[in-house]
């Protein structure tokens, strides 16, 4: 049973970060553009490297392949993008609201997320293959 769990866990996870890489993938210069807006430096870099983590990332979380590794990552990429994205302290008071709940909201996502690098894929997953040979 809990490899099941673990394996909807990271379904579930994987489910809010690969949707977003792919439509920064379709939507590239949009992204560019935001991530623009916000003031960050080399914003194509910074939108390449945004899609590749949610993409890569999130194909690792489905298949359980170094699934610590791409947890840590995606955690990591998750935090700064909610400091960044989600500054709800630096909001206008009609947005702040809104803000607060979407960074709160990734706070919880980093926390799975470090349940994974702490756990690990359990049996369902490429790792645990890799473990048992």
């Amino acid at each position: 049973m809990n490899n099941a769990i673990n394996l909807i866990g990271r379904l579930l996870l994987a489910a809010l970060f690969l949707p977003a890489g792919l439509s920064k993938l379709s939507g590239f210069e949009g992204t560019v553009g935001y991530i623009s807006s916000v003031g960050l430096p080399l914003p194509t870099v910074a939108a390449a490297v945004a899609l590749a983590v949610e993409i890569v990332g999130s194909v690792a979380l489905i298949a359980g392949f170094q699934t610590r590794i791409a947890a840590a990552v995606l955690a990591v990429f998750t935090l700064v993008a909610s400091v960044f994205f989600h500054a709800f302290w630096a909001a206008a008071p009609e947005q702040a609201f809104v803000q607060q709940l979407l960074f709160f909201k990734n706070i919880g996502v980093i926390g799975g997320l470090l349940v994974l690098v702490s756990s690990g894929a359990a049996g369902l997953s490429l790792d645990a293959k890799k473990e048992a040979q």
